[in-house]
């Protein structure tokens, strides 16, 4: 048995002090919590250290250094919630936003009343490993000098370049989390990427092509970066779409490359497994679990465990450790992605997947490395099985509607005819919607790859890896011209 009581402490306001000494407040708040009423009381901690450099041309033209930190506290009764979250780590400051989490869902203050709190669990620290990442990676100058020799390299590579673009972005970031089941949870994270973008452009003809690399967990990531080889293959491709045709709207069979052309995938039907989407009633697979959605080819994963991958992480926002997720095996729904309020509200356990993009969002059930596996053909066997299709190189942007409808642009597409690439085409877009396309991926090769991905959703922008091996798809609607 606990009571509520409150101490001061020597490091009141430190928050660079993670660890042990931050026990006695935590246990303190989640008693306070837990005497008012809560059934449950979760705090998140945060500091972020972030740094963005874009390039133009030749000259850097934005330096966005950022530091943040701050605390989300969300209480629970039932299924309902109430979330603050708050800059202000004193122990006033985060008492006053306890308390007004608890207000949200009617509850007052019993300071005095005892309650079953057996305490926080000994401190797991997944950060141990990670405290010098931030020390070892690239400052502002050396990050600057390697991004402008980005741009060199499309101007050496390139021509008709009206736009040459790299940027770097690095984020880390400290978490501490502590709830009333006795989570008691550090970790350090490192998410980087560098992009190149181009636009060339040459009397009426026009191409736009971009690439982004990323890694978690590397402070050497940007170092390591081939700049020459991204270039060179960006240049490529532009230059083979800066004259392409425009391709033909009509419906065909297409083969999607691997790594990014698993964005659709992400996007159009990974969403949909999120209990978040259940929560919402538009998720059109809700009661389909043991139910067959995809052809057999299709098995898909998520999981935060791949050493390096921009998704990965050592625990989830609410402190339960990563692991792996089938949700689809030979094309049978075998489950969903759910966090804590997922569970609660539809009774789909826990998978390590309550993301949020900082201290100011309540987590969700988010992706993490979500891709379909590796199947049994080469790339080839896919294309030599097409009479009259699209190949689909490069992936853009793209929207998606609340229950799986989608459109996305295709960046780099080819012809195929009698099995094999012919020209080059620009200008189409995928039409389609999940549930009639999964069953329609009816081959898989054997080249899972995978490529770093930002994803806006509920919980903020977070950190995400997409991925697929080369698939083929009996038949898609294609927008053109």
């Amino acid at each position: 048995m606990s009571t509520f009581r409150r101490q001061p402490l020597d490091h009141e306001g430190d928050f660079q002090a993670f660890g042990e000494n931050w026990l006695d407040l935590l246990e303190s708040l989640i008693c306070r919590g837990r005497a008012a009423g809560a059934d449950f009381v979760e705090i998140f901690l945060e500091n972020t250290d972030n740094l963005g450099i874009l390039a133009e041309q030749d000259i850097i033209t934005s330096v966005s250094p950022s530091f943040s930190k701050g605390a989300g506290i969300r209480v629970f009764s039932g299924t309902k919630d109430g979330f603050v979250s708050t800059n202000e780590l004193t122990e006033n400051g985060l008492i006053q936003a306890l308390d007004q989490a608890l207000g949200m869902l009617g509850f007052e203050i019993l300071s005095n009343q005892k309650i079953v709190f057996e305490g926080l669990k000994p401190l797991m620290d997944y950060g141990l490993s990670k405290r010098n990442w931030l020390s070892q990676c690239p400052g502002i100058e050396e990050s600057s000098h390697k991004i402008l020799a980005g741009t060199r390299k499309l101007n050496q590579y390139g021509k008709n370049l009206t736009v040459r673009r790299a940027s770097y972005s690095r984020s880390w970031q400290e978490i501490l989390v502590a709830s009333s089941d006795g989570t008691f949870s550090k970790d350090i994270r490192l998410n980087q990427s560098v992009g190149l973008n181009t636009l060339a452009a040459e009397k009426d003809h026009r191409s736009s092509v971009g690439r982004r690399y990323g890694s978690s967990g590397n402070p050497q990531d940007l170092r390591n970066w081939d700049e020459d080889s991204s270039a060179e293959d960006i240049c490529t491709s532009s230059k083979k779409m800066l004259y392409a045709s425009y391709v033909q709207a009509g419906q065909k069979p297409v083969v999607l490359a691997n790594k990014f052309g698993g964005v659709i995938f992400h996007e159009a039907c990974g969403h949909l497994l999120e209990t978040t989407q259940l929560e919402r009633g538009t998720s059109p697979f809700a009661d389909k679990v043991n139910q067959q959605i995809a052809n057999e080819a299709v098995t898909a994963i998520d999981e935060g465990l791949s050493e390096g991958a921009f998704g990965s992480i050592s625990i989830d926002d609410e402190g339960m450790e990563s692991q792996k997720t089938v949700l689809i095996r030979d094309g049978i729904l075998k489950g969903f992605l759910s966090d804590r309020a997922g569970e609660l509200r539809t009774g789909h356990k826990r998978t390590g997947s309550g993301r949020r993009q900082n201290y100011s969002y309540a987590a969700a059930s988010r992706m993490r490395n979500t891709y379909i596996a590796a199947g049994k053909f080469t790339p080839d066997n896919l294309i030599e099985s097409i009479d009259d299709g699209l190949y689909c190189k490069s992936m853009g942007g793209g929207s998606v509607g609340a229950t799986g409808q989608f459109n996305f642009s295709v960046e780099e597409g080819y012809l195929i005819k009698d099995g094999k690439l012919t020209d080059p085409v620009k200008g189409a877009t995928l039409i389609g919607e999940a549930k009639e396309i999964l069953p329609r991926i009816s081959m898989c090769a054997d080249d899972l790859d995978l490529a770093a991905g930002f994803c806006g959703s509920i919980s903020g922008n977070i950190y995400v890896t997409v991925g697929q091996p080369h698939i083929k798809v009996d038949s898609i609607t294609i927008g053109g011209r």
